[in-house]
């Protein structure tokens, strides 16, 4: 690696090198901070403090399906379950899954917390 040390005032203030060793460099950077966040969630998951979702989830998810039936399934709860937990009908819960309804932030809320997930899991992520 060739590097150019650049001095202001008799001290260095720059290095610079070649854009492809730059790059390399970047790399290294980015795998050590994936590396980092692996280990973290390792030691988290050990803890019981993080969740491995399955696959068939994503996939399911990612078809489009509702979020709410998703993991209310995943959690193994039938909608009369979670209706009850939440204090609203089953036809309610049926409405909300089939996307029909407007629920509110409040019980969004309540919902998340009953199926142990974030408020941005039942309601997707806000669009970049």
């Amino acid at each position: 690696m060739s590097v150019r040390i650049l001095e202001a005032n008799g001290k260095p203030a720059f290095a610079v090198l070649a854009y492809d060793e730059y790059q390399a460099l970047r790399e290294l950077a980015d795998d050590a901070e994936d590396t980092a966040a692996l280990v973290r969630f390792a030691k988290r998951y050990a803890a019981g403090k993080e969740e491995a979702v399955p696959a068939a989830i994503v996939d399911r998810l990612l078809a489009g399906e509702t979020p709410l039936r998703v993991w209310r399934e995943h959690r193994g709860m039938t909608a009369a379950q979670v209706a009850a937990s939440v204090d609203i009908t089953p036809a309610h819960v049926s409405k909300l899954e089939s996307g029909k309804g407007d629920p509110s932030v409040a019980l969004l809320r309540r919902l998340a917390k009953l199926l142990r997930v974030s408020l941005e899991d039942l309601v997707g992520a806000e669009p970049e």
